[in-house]
C-alpha cells in the first residue's frame, strides 16, 4: 500500500494542474458558459452571480456523482466478467443490506441537499423590494411588450409608457433591432418589474439577466433586482403563446441615471403619460400593421 508521502506527492501534481487550468478559464467558462458576464467577470444583475453558482455547483456535483457511477459500473463489468471456462449462470449476490442502505441514504441526501440549496437562492431573488428606486409595469400582448414607468402619485397620473410592436423581419429575415420594444432601466438603481398579461400567458426573460417570470390573466408578478452593468440586452418570450411567438422580442438598456431621467423626460414631452390603456385589438396587432391600435381607434 503506497505511505501517505506518496500520495501527497502524486496530489500535488494533479492540483498545480487543476489550479493552472481553473486561471486560464474565462469568466464566461468559470461561469459554465452562462451569459450575463463580460471579460472581467461583471455581472449583469445582482442575482447574476447566485444564478450562474448554483446552475455550476450543481453541475460539479452531478458531474463527480456520473464519474463514481460510471467508474463501478465498469468496474462490476470487468470484475464480474465470465472467466474462460465458465458455464452456467454467475454466482447470485442478494441481500447486501449496508450497501442497499448507501444506495438509497446518498441519493437522499444528494436530492434534499440540492433542494434546499435551489430553495435558499430561489427565496432570495423572488424577494421583493419594498420600496425600490424604479417600479415599472411591464405587460405582454400578442406578440409585443408596452412598459409603464410608474410614478410616485397613488393614481399613476405622473407615469410615463411606451407601447410596442412585435418584430418586423425584412425578406431576407432580417430584424431591425431599434424597432423593438425597448425597457430603459438605469444601473445600480434597485428595480422592481410588475408583469402582466392582457391575453394568455407568456414569459418574461432577459437573458443575460438569467432568470424569466410567467405572465399570467389574474395573477400579477414580480421581479426585484439590481442592474450592475451598463450595456444592450436582448429579451424575448419564453412560454409559446401564439403564431408569432418568435416575434415577441425586446431590448433592455441599462443606462446611467442621467441618461434614465432623460429617457423619462423625452417619453412625457411626447405626451405618453398616466395609466397605459390596456384596450386593444391584437388582430390589428399582426406584422406590417406599424402599431398597434386600440378599440377605439379601430372604430
Amino acid at each position: 500500500m503506497p505511505s501517505k508521502r506518496r500520495l501527497r506527492w502524486a496530489a500535488l501534481p494533479l492540483g498545480v494542474a487543476a489550479a493552472v487550468a481553473l486561471a486560464g478559464c474565462s469568466p464566461t467558462e468559470l461561469h459554465g458558459f452562462l451569459p450575463g458576464f463580460v471579460a472581467d467577470g461583471t455581472p449583469a444583475t445582482n442575482q447574476t452571480d447566485r444564478v450562474a453558482a448554483l446552475w455550476v455547483n450543481s453541475w460539479i456535483v452531478l458531474l463527480i456523482v456520473g464519474l463514481i457511477t460510471w467508474g463501478l459500473m465498469g468496474w462490476a463489468a470487468i470484475a464480474y466478467r465470465r472467466r474462460k471456462g465458465q458455464t452456467g449462470l454467475p454466482v447470485q449476490l442478494r441481500y447486501n443490506m449496508p450497501l442497499e442502505i448507501f444506495y438509497t441514504i446518498v441519493p437522499l441526501i444528494l436530492i434534499f441537499g440540492m433542494f434546499a440549496f435551489t430553495a435558499r437562492d430561489q427565496t432570495i431573488i423572488e424577494t421583493q423590494y419594498d420600496k425600490p428606486d424604479v417600479e415599472v409595469t411591464a405587460i405582454g400582448k400578442q406578440w409585443a411588450w408596452d412598459f409603464q414607468y410608474d410614478g410616485k402619485e397613488k393614481d399613476n397620473s405622473d407615469a410615463v409608457w411606451t407601447m410596442g410592436v412585435q418584430a418586423q423581419p425584412d425578406k431576407a429575415g432580417n430584424i431591425d433591432q431599434s424597432a423593438l420594444p425597448t425597457l430603459y432601466l438605469p444601473v445600480n438603481k434597485t428595480v422592481k418589474i410588475n408583469l402582466q398579461s392582457r391575453d394568455v400567458i407568456h414569459s418574461f426573460w432577459i437573458i443575460d439577466f438569467l432568470y424569466k417570470k410567467d405572465m399570467y390573466i389574474g395573477k400579477d408578478n414580480s421581479w426585484s433586482f439590481t442592474p450592475t452593468r451598463e450595456g444592450t440586452y436582448q429579451g424575448k418570450c419564453a412560454e409559446l403563446c401564439g403564431e408569432y411567438h418568435s416575434m415577441m422580442l425586446f431590448n433592455v438598456k441599462v443606462v446611467s441615471d442621467a441618461d434614465y431621467q432623460t429617457y423619462l423626460a423625452k417619453l412625457k414631452d411626447e405626451g405618453n403619460t398616466g395609466d397605459i390603456t390596456d384596450a386593444y385589438n391584437r388582430l390589428t396587432n399582426y406584422p406590417g400593421t406599424g402599431k398597434p391600435t386600440t378599440d377605439s381607434e379601430a372604430k
